[in-house]
C-alpha cells in the first residue's frame, strides 16, 4: 500500500487541484486513464472550436449574397483543416508529460484506477490510499440502447475527431449543443447532414424561441427531424440506415448514410471509479452528489466538473476546482461555489449564449419582467442584415436583478460577457446601463433587450 497526502483523479481540471498541491509540498497522486489533459483539450472545447472557425467562415461566404456580394468556395481541405486541430493538442500533451516526468514527490498514474475500500484505490495493480481525495473524473458520451447500434462503426463526438475523410453524408442522432455544433461543422464542409432529435425541440434546455431560431437557420442548410427516435440501425453495403419514429404520429422512416454520429448526452464516470466503495454518494441519474463547497457525503473526499452533473462546462470546473482546493487546505475559510452566474455558449450557427434562468425556471420563484431586442433593432445588426438573431432579458420586478439573459447570433458568446460580470458582482440592469454603449456597436443589443421591458402575464406566451 502507497499513501498519499493527496490523490487527484482526472487530469482536466483536475490538473489546478494537483498544482496547488504539489506546490504546498503535498505528496500526490495523479490518476487518469488518459487522454491526459482531460475532455476539454482532448475531445471537447479546443479541438471543436478549432473546427468551427472555419465553418463559421465557410457559412459566412455562402450568405454573403444578402450583402450583395457574389463570393464562391473554391475548395475545402477537410483534412488539413482536421490536421491543424490535432497541433495545440499534441504540443500541450507534450508540455504536460515533460512537467509529470521531472516532478519528485508525484506519481501519475496513466491507468483506470477503481476504489476497493474507504480513501483507497486500486490502480494498475498497485493499492494507494489519500489523506484528502478530489475526484474530477469527467463524463463521457452517453450511449442510448437502440437495436442495433453496437453492431455498426459509430462516431461519438470523441471518434469524430480522428477521422481523415469527410462523410458525404451523416445521420446525427441527437439534437443538443453537441449535435448542433458538430451539424453545423459537417454542412459548412459539405457533407449531407440529417439531425434526428427525440425531443420537440433542439437544445431543448434553453428558451423556446432560441430554439425555434436555431431549428429555422440550420433547416436551410440539413434536414432535421424534431420528436423522433432513433429506433434501430442497420448496416447495409450502401451504407448505415437508421430508422426513425415520430413520437407523435408513431410513423416511421428510413435514414440512409455513409456514418452515424451519436450525440444524445453525457453521463458520469462514477460508476467506472466505483465510488460507493468510498462511501460516496451518487444521485438517480449516476453523478455524484456535491454540496456548494464541491464536498460529496463523504469527509475528506471533493467531487466537482463533469462528474457531478451540475454545470458541465469547463469553465464551471476551474472555478470549482479553486474552492474546492481553497476549501480542503483552508478548512476555517470555507467559501461556496456561486451557481446563478455560470454562461453558457452553443458554437453553432447562429451561435447562442446565455447565463442565468430562462424565463420558465424563474417565473416559478418570481415576479418577472421580460424584455426581447432583435439585432435588427439596433443600427449596426442592421448594417449586418442580421434578421433571425435576439437578446432576451429576464428581470426581478421589484429589484431590477437581471435572473437571466440569452441571446442567439452573431457573437453571443462574447455579448454575454457584461450581463455575467454584473450578475456576478450582485450588481441589476441599472448597474449595467451606468455605462456608456458604444453606438452603433451590437453591445447596444444588450441595453435594447432591457429597454423593452413587460410584464410577460398580461402578453400570453406560449410554450
Amino acid at each position: 500500500m502507497k499513501d498519499y497526502d493527496v490523490i487527484v483523479i482526472g487530469s482536466g481540471s483536475g490538473g489546478t487541484i494537483l498544482d496547488a498541491a504539489y506546490r504546498s509540498g503535498l505528496k500526490c497522486a495523479y490518476v487518469d486513464r488518459g487522454p491526459l489533459g482531460g475532455t476539454c483539450l482532448n475531445v471537447g472545447c479546443i479541438p471543436s472550436k478549432m473546427l468551427i472557425y472555419p465553418a463559421d467562415r465557410i457559412v459566412e461566404i455562402q450568405e454573403a449574397h444578402k450583402l450583395g456580394i457574389k463570393a464562391e468556395i473554391k475548395s475545402i481541405d477537410f483534412k488539413a483543416i482536421m490536421t491543424r486541430m490535432r497541433k495545440p493538442i499534441d504540443e500541450s500533451l507534450g508540455h504536460m508529460r515533460t512537467g509529470l516526468k521531472h516532478a519528485e514527490n508525484l506519481d501519475f498514474y496513466e491507468a483506470e484506477g477503481r476504489f476497493i475500500g474507504d480513501y483507497t484505490m486500486e490502480v494498475e495493480g498497485q493499492k494507494i490510499r489519500g489523506d484528502k481525495i478530489f475526484i474530477v473524473a469527467g463524463a463521457r458520451p452517453s450511449i442510448p440502447p437502440i437495436k442495433g447500434l453496437d453492431k455498426i462503426n459509430y462516431l461519438t463526438n470523441e471518434t469524430l475527431l480522428s477521422i481523415t475523410k469527410l462523410p458525404k453524408s451523416i445521420v446525427i442522432i441527437g439534437g443538443g449543443y453537441i449535435a448542433a455544433e458538430y451539424g453545423h461543422f459537417l454542412a459548412a464542409m459539405g457533407s449531407e447532414v440529417t439531425m434526428l432529435q427525440r425531443s420537440e425541440r433542439l437544445v431543448p434546455y434553453m428558451e423556446p424561441e432560441i430554439s425555434q431560431v436555431l431549428e429555422q437557420a440550420l433547416s436551410r442548410r440539413m434536414k432535421i427531424y424534431t420528436s423522433t427516435s432513433a429506433v434501430e440501425v442497420k448496416h447495409t453495403s450502401a451504407g448505415e440506415v437508421v430508422l426513425g419514429r415520430n413520437r407523435r404520429t408513431r410513423k416511421e422512416q428510413q435514414f440512409k448514410a455513409e456514418r452515424v454520429l451519436v450525440a444524445t448526452g453525457r453521463r458520469s464516470n462514477a460508476d467506472v471509479l466505483q465510488v460507493e466503495k468510498t462511501g460516496v454518494e451518487t444521485d438517480e441519474r449516476g453523478f455524484i452528489i456535491a454540496n456548494e463547497y464541491m464536498e460529496t457525503s463523504k469527509p475528506k473526499i471533493w467531487a466537482l466538473g463533469d462528474i457531478i452533473g451540475k454545470q458541465m462546462f469547463k469553465h464551471t470546473a476551474n472555478r470549482e476546482a479553486q474552492i474546492a482546493w481553497n476549501n480542503a487546505s483552508q478548512p476555517q475559510q470555507k467559501r461556496k461555489m456561486e451557481y446563478h452566474a455560470v454562461p453558457y455558449a452553443v458554437f453553432s450557427y447562429p451561435q447562442i449564449a446565455g447565463v442565468g434562468m430562462t424565463q420558465e425556471e424563474a417565473e416559478k420563484s418570481h415576479d418577472i419582467l421580460v424584455g426581447v431586442a432583435k439585432y435588427s433593432d439596433i443600427a449596426k445588426g442592421e448594417a449586418m442584415v442580421e434578421e433571425e438573431g435576439f437578446a432576451k432579458a429576464i428581470v426581478e420586478k421589484e429589484t431590477y436583478t437581471i435572473l437571466g439573459y440569452h441571446i442567439i447570433g452573431p457573437y453571443a458568446p462574447i455579448l454575454i460577457q457584461e450581463v455575467v460580470d454584473i450578475m456576478a458582482i450582485g450588481g441589476n440592469m441599472w448597474t449595467l446601463a451606468q455605462g456608456m454603449h458604444i453606438h452603433p456597436a451590437l453591445t447596444e443589443l444588450i441595453v435594447s433587450a432591457l429597454g423593452n421591458l413587460r410584464d410577460p402575464s398580461h402578453a400570453h406566451h406560449e410554450h
